[in-house]
């Protein structure tokens, strides 16, 4: 028995974007196509099948421990780009200045959608949604230094629409144009 749901949505890649591991900045750099391993994009800052803890699972661990990388790629909406961008007062925010791997269009509410959701590939490339994005200042810096005067705005006009993170379930090569198709899980929400 399947375990997700394959649904209705499929995005489609409009953009996509290398963040160099070399580089003291999440600003992604332009690219036609990812090359996506097991690891997640090679030479990414985010790369790697393990990663140290951050503040985002401090209550979890000490900050450095080695835990699963479940944060290789940042999948934003098109959509959300574009509201974000016209709340900064922007006529349009460029995805590599948030970070972003992967930009998708025509899955609504992408930045819900349920943790463990696949996005697969016709080629069978898979990646796993782990979490919303929470919004931080990081990005914020970017937009300031490339548009100053919006960058403060970000983390609250991006709160709900800053995407999700993932991680490669299944390697494969992904193009702009490509199309993923959306599953969810197959389960009820949780009712304690």
């Amino acid at each position: 028995m399947p375990t997700t749901i394959e649904t209705e949505y499929s995005g489609e890649v409009t953009w996509l974007g290398h963040v160099p591991a070399a580089r003291d900045s999440l600003r992604a750099e332009v690219v036609a196509q990812l090359e996506l391993g097991f690891a997640g994009d090679a030479g990414a800052r985010h790369e790697g099948v393990t990663r140290a803890s951050c503040s985002r699972v401090a209550h979890l661990y000490p900050k450095g421990t080695e835990i699963r990388n479940v944060r290789q790629l940042t999948v934003l909406a098109a959509e959300d780009i574009a509201g974000i961008a016209e709340t900064i007062g922007l006529d349009e925010l460029d995805p590599g200045l948030l970070g972003a791997s992967i930009v998708l269009s025509g899955i609504p509410d992408l930045s819900h959608v349920p943790p463990s959701s696949r996005l697969q590939a016709p080629s069978g490339l898979t990646i796993t949604v782990d979490l919303e994005n929470r919004p931080c200042v990081l990005p914020g810096r970017e937009i300031e230094a490339a548009a100053p005067g919006h960058g403060a705005a970000f983390k609250a006009a991006a709160q709900d629409r800053r995407g999700v993170t993932a991680w490669v379930e299944r390697p494969g090569v992904l193009a702009l144009g490509d199309r993923l198709k959306l599953f969810i899980p197959d389960q009820r929400a949780w009712a304690p």
